[in-house]
């Protein structure tokens, strides 16, 4: 792993449940040295990836970020693009309906929507990273994209979240092997103990895949009925997102070119 990358793997360190973080801390995530990571973080914030405030001064993730968002979702809308395929799925299912885009050799939520139908519903996080292993959107993921991504997923440490979890590469490779051949992921309980996932592969125009589109309802709530319309209602709204995933793309190369 380059200097760049390993600079870059340090903004991987804050979430929502840690948007502070002191220099030790860091390096303790990082597993390296103090004077090394401090290099690294006062680059970083020189660019404005990262700032620290308080009497603390604490690192958090800086304006930077912001701004290249912002020109990504310019150029190339996903976010705009798929809310309202996301918005019809959670109200044609009743469910919530969410979808992750591939970020490296993560999947990271792009955006979601919820049911008006239940007061009781899977919840989402804006900034959340799914579990590979462990959930519907992960496995879809492995079953669908680059064979070099499933082989260093399975090969590295798998946490078990409940006692559904699937931690054993062989399985897991059975595992994917069925999801190929259904088209569309399911997990129940992998994650969450009370959430069942269904998830599908989206795919850009060269058939690549870059994310998942997925629905996630409580256990409590399924039936067969139910799994029935969300596998039928979710491969739809998938093959849509990616066609327009594709034509977006295509809009987005087309710009470049005519500038």
């Amino acid at each position: 792993m380059g200097t760049v990358s390993k600079a870059l793997l340090l903004l991987q360190f804050f979430d929502r449940d840690r948007p502070l973080l002191g220099l030790s801390e860091v390096a303790r995530l990082a597993g390296m040295n103090k004077a090394t990571v401090h290099r690294m973080l006062t680059e970083l914030q020189a660019m404005g990836f990262v700032e620290q405030v308080g009497a603390a001064r604490e690192y958090r993730i800086g304006p930077a970020v912001l701004r290249l968002a912002g020109l990504r979702e310019a150029a190339f809308p996903m976010r705009e693009v798929s809310l309202p395929v996301l918005r019809r799925l959670a109200d044609v299912t009743g469910e919530t309906a969410h979808a992750g885009l591939l970020e490296g050799t993560r999947l990271a939520m792009l955006s979601y929507a919820y049911s008006s139908r239940h007061g009781t519903r899977v919840m989402m996080d804006d900034a959340g990273v799914l579990p590979l292993h462990a959930t519907a959107s992960g496995l879809a993921l492995l079953a669908f994209g680059d064979p070099a991504l499933t082989d260093a997923a399975l090969a590295a440490p798998l946490q078990r979240y409940t006692a559904g979890t699937i931690i054993d590469p062989g399985r897991l490779r059975q595992t994917l092997e069925t999801i190929r051949q259904a088209g569309i992921a399911e997990s129940l309980g992998g994650f969450e103990a009370d959430v069942h996932g269904f998830a599908v592969p989206l795919h850009d125009q060269s058939g690549t895949c870059v994310g998942t589109l997925a629905v996630a309802a409580p256990v409590a709530r399924m039936t067969d009925t139910l799994a029935a319309a969300i596998r039928t209602e979710l491969r739809a709204a998938g093959q849509e997102l990616s066609g327009l995933l594709g034509a977006g793309a295509q809009q987005a190369e087309g710009l470049r070119h005519a500038g």
